[in-house]
């Protein structure tokens, strides 16, 4: 009886590694190793003696706050400003971001900027933009984050040497300089933790994504393009908030393309401004990407059979199955304890588990912190805060979580760029219940009488 129990309970807490071992540390340690060989790319690259024309696109939307900044560190880029078109595509705003692109025109004489009207919607503002684009490239950035120095030279810079890069994307990071202004101690852990996702999604994630021409979606924060091959494109779908995936989609399976990361070209955004951020952020990107597969692929052929040719059912499966499961599994913790299994084998399968996460994590941190040699100022950053990996595997789960409501929520309201905070969800859900409570109460009165 004693063997059958340590048999059952052993198989519990195996099964429950297995998955993790299969679609995540297998392919971390292959990625490891990966990244090794992705860091000589870059001393082959031969540096660039003329400068190609391109339009730097910088949709705008109630951006009074950041875009002069913005502004500011195209002007200040080692990329030379002759050779720059800026495009300010404006979708609608209702704040003061005319006048902070006008006191940019005022102060920045060299740049070449024009203001362009739009529809709302980010998609239709890039649109507008790429009509009005000329140059070589084409690159757009948010409005609400700023270049590092050198980062468009190193994107011109991949292109040149590389004829069959189609479009290519950057490395996104929070600013290191708003996450120690936070005042807030646990507002400023959710930064660092935030922080260091990032690093991992990009500068991990994406790069070895990118060896294979398997990234899955080019940051609508900072993409670039070559403008011959965007205009042979559909442009910006503007039925998804998920427009960037759309583009990654249509570069690679409409144009036969290649879209890539360039790791050293680096654009900081804000950090989030509180939980309710993080909460509707995450939603919005699992929503975008569930409606572009849905849209794109839904006259192709796509389904489990192919897990191992395409690597976009890989993703769905990991994105959302796994995601699920992972979630499910997490909270049966209690169901299971009823049932019969050790509370101590449910706890050693907890902490296997977050060593299991930990230990992939700290790979990548390996591979990252050698990306950014050439960033002194991040590179330092990022090694003070090594101790965040020990936070970044429950920062993770909590994002799994919110996933898993964005997947409820998306079936079952309808599409819209914003989406209800955490605040309003809780206060929805408070109100349901007292509904609830109320209709029971009132339905028990009525059977008594």
């Amino acid at each position: 009886m004693y063997i059958t129990n340590l048999i059952i309970q052993s198989g519990f807490w195996i099964t429950w590694l297995l998955i993790p071992i299969i679609y995540e540390l297998i392919p971390a340690i292959i990625g490891f190793f990966s990244l090794q060989v992705a860091k000589q790319h870059f001393k082959h690259l031969k540096p660039i003696s003329k400068y190609p024309y391109i339009t730097l696109i910088v949709p705008v939307y109630n951006s009074e706050d950041s875009l002069f900044n913005c502004i500011k560190s195209i002007e200040t880029s080692s990329y030379p400003d002759e050779k720059i078109k800026v495009l300010i595509a404006d979708n609608q705003s209702k704040d003061n971001s005319y006048q902070e692109y006008l006191r940019a025109r005022n102060i920045f004489h060299k740049l070449n900027m024009q203001w362009l009207s739009t529809d709302q919607g980010k998609a239709k503002a890039l649109n507008a933009a790429i009509y009005n684009s000329i140059g070589k490239y084409v690159i757009h950035i948010d409005s609400d984050g700023v270049l590092q120095e050198d980062a468009l030279l190193y994107i011109v810079t991949d292109f040149e040497n590389d004829s069959s890069i189609d479009a290519l994307t950057g490395t996104i990071l929070t600013r290191i300089s708003l996450i120690k202004k936070t005042k807030n101690k646990f507002l400023k852990f959710i930064r660092e933790n935030e922080y260091m996702e990032y690093c991992q999604s990009f500068l991990a994630g994406r790069a070895v994504e990118s060896q294979g021409n398997r990234l899955f979606t080019m940051s609508g924060a900072f993409s670039a393009f070559r403008r011959n091959k965007l205009l042979g494109t559909d442009l910006y779908n503007i039925e998804t908030i998920g427009e960037d995936i759309d583009m990654t989609f249509q570069i690679r399976y409409q144009l036969k393309g290649r879209a890539l990361l360039c790791p050293l070209a680096i654009f900081y955004v804000s950090p989030l401004d509180n939980i309710n951020k993080l909460y509707t952020q995450r939603q919005r990107w699992l929503r975008g990407e569930l409606e572009t597969l849905h849209l794109f692929f839904e006259n192709r052929s796509i389904g489990i059979s192919t897990f191992f040719k395409n690597f976009v059912v890989r993703r769905l499966v990991m994105d959302h199955t796994i995601l699920l499961l992972r979630v499910i599994w997490t909270f049966a913790f209690v169901l299971l304890i009823l049932l019969g299994y050790s509370s101590n084998v449910v706890i050693t399968s907890f902490v296997l588990l977050y060593l299991l996460y930990l230990f992939i994590l700290l790979l990548n941190f390996l591979s990252i912190q050698s990306f950014l040699k050439r960033f002194s100022s991040d590179r330092k950053y990022y090694l003070s805060k090594f101790y965040i990996l020990l936070s970044l595997p429950i920062y993770y789960f909590a994002c799994s979580f919110i996933q898993v409501i964005g997947i409820i929520n998306a079936m079952t309201t309808p599409a819209a760029w914003t989406t209800k905070n955490i605040t309003q969800e809780f206060s929805d859900c408070k109100k349901v219940i007292e509904k609830d409570w109320m209709a029971n109460r009132y339905g028990k009165r009525k059977r008594k009488l």
